[in-house]
Order: C-alpha cells, then structure tokens, then sequence
C-alpha cells in the first residue's frame, strides 16, 4: 500500500501529524485508525465468503486475486500449457542461430547447415552464389563493380 514512500516522507509524515493532533490525542488516533481498518478487512473476508457460497461448488478454488488483469494472463497463459506454448518458447533457439550466423561470417560449415548447403547447391565455388568472404582483388575488364542495395 506504501511502497513508493521512503524514509524521509515517511518521517515528514509522523511529524506533521504530531503537530497537528498533538502527542496526548495521537495515540487514540492510531488506535481508531487501526481498528477502522481490522473492520474493513473482516467485512472484506465476510463478503468474499458470501460471493464463494453462492457462486456454488463449481467455483469452490475460485481466487479474488485472478481478477487482476496481469494474474489473470499469467494463470491463463503462462502456467496453462494447454496452447503448446513452452513448446513453441523453447523452438526460438536464439543461441543456435547465432552460431550458425557466426559460422557463415567466419566461412565455417556448422553442422545443421552443412548438409543442407549442398544440397540446394549454394555451397562455395558454385557458379552464381556470391563469396561474402573472399574479396575478389582486381575487377575483369569491363565488369561493373557490385552494387549493394542495402548500404545506399
């Protein structure tokens, strides 16, 4: 309820409300407010019981707390695995194509691409697939240079 009041504020607080109810009627203060607030929760508890009772068996696990949009989601979605969802979490293998990225920079072969590589013939040296890592030193006369249309 009073997470974002820090040690100051909180301070400033006990200070102000001891100049403005005085040391003798401050204790009694505190003491209304509390009891106001045990009454809050005990007719919080009594109503919650109530809803529970009428709504029936069927709803005999049902939480409060599942009302809240983010609980909600997080029940429904992320603990339920009914969708496959940890299944299709666990395919983005992220680590795994980064090393297949750094295998094509480096002009190594990794093991998921080597077979596939030859067979759709876009293996090194094949006539019309471009060499990312060899620069080729001098251009044949009258051969234009490569455009890159991503780096204009």
């Amino acid at each position: 309820m009073f997470n974002d009041i820090g040690p100051m504020e909180l301070v400033t607080l006990v200070v102000l409300a001891v100049l403005i109810f005085g040391p003798d009627k401050l204790p009694k203060l505190i003491q209304d407010v509390s009891g106001f607030i045990r009454k809050i929760r005990s007719f919080s508890e009594t109503a919650k019981a109530d809803i529970r009772a009428e709504l029936g068996p069927e709803f005999k696990d049902f939480e409060f707390e599942d009302l809240n949009p983010k609980t909600f989601v997080r029940k429904q979605l992320l603990d339920n695995d009914d969708l496959g969802l940890k299944e299709i979490r666990n395919s983005f293998d992220l680590r795994k194509d980064m090393e297949e990225v750094a295998d094509a920079v480096h002009g190594r072969e990794s093991a998921s691409t080597a077979p596939t590589a030859a067979a759709n013939g876009s293996a090194a040296g094949v006539p019309g697939t471009p060499d990312l890592l060899k620069k080729r030193e001098k251009l044949d006369p009258g051969e234009r240079p490569p455009f890159d249309a991503d780096a204009t």
